[in-house]
């Protein structure tokens, strides 16, 4: 008799690889990130990457980290944890997100009200800064769940190095 797989990928695993996948489609030249939304059985509510809004083209809008808040990219773009909400295609009530990084205070924000029970994330490179010093304050008052993806094999896929937010 022939057994099944043992090598095979468990959810977070996959999910998260998936969130690695949807960064790759963002246009940024400093942070990739990306997010999917799954379901209470595991079914993919909503994908996202950080981008501009729909119909506001890359080439109207700075990609710039520094200068006056009008020229740089913070004015402008949409994270990738919110465009997953926004692209969900049903309630996201009761789903996790799995997202490449910790979501700022916004971000936290947007799933909080959106119902998100809990967050998987793959870095946490501004564990420190204000802003997701907040976010932790929130998502504990709102008493939704956090916690970092743990991998269970070490594959050999290409992974964006989540970087600034």
């Amino acid at each position: 008799m022939t057994e099944k797989r043992k090598d095979y990928l468990n959810w977070d695993e996959c999910f998260i690889q998936i969130a690695f996948v949807m960064a790759q489609r963002s246009k940024d030249p400093s942070t990739q990130a990306g997010a999917v939304v799954v379901d209470q059985d595991n079914i993919v509510v909503g994908l996202g990457y950080n981008g501009f809004p729909r119909g506001c083209t890359d080439e109207n809008f700075p990609w710039s980290r520094e200068g006056d808040f009008l020229e740089t990219k913070y004015a402008y773009v949409v994270h990738a944890e919110e465009n997953a909400i926004y692209n969900a295609n049903k309630q996201t009530n009761g789903c996790k997100v799995y997202t490449t990084m910790f979501p700022c205070n916004e971000c936290v924000k947007t799933l909080i009200q959106s119902g998100i029970a809990e967050i998987i994330y793959a870095s946490d490179k501004y564990h420190d800064q204000p802003a997701w010093q907040a976010g932790r304050k929130m998502l504990e008052a709102a008493g939704v769940k956090y916690r970092q993806y743990q991998p269970q094999f070490n594959l050999n896929l290409k992974k964006i190095d989540p970087i600034r937010h």
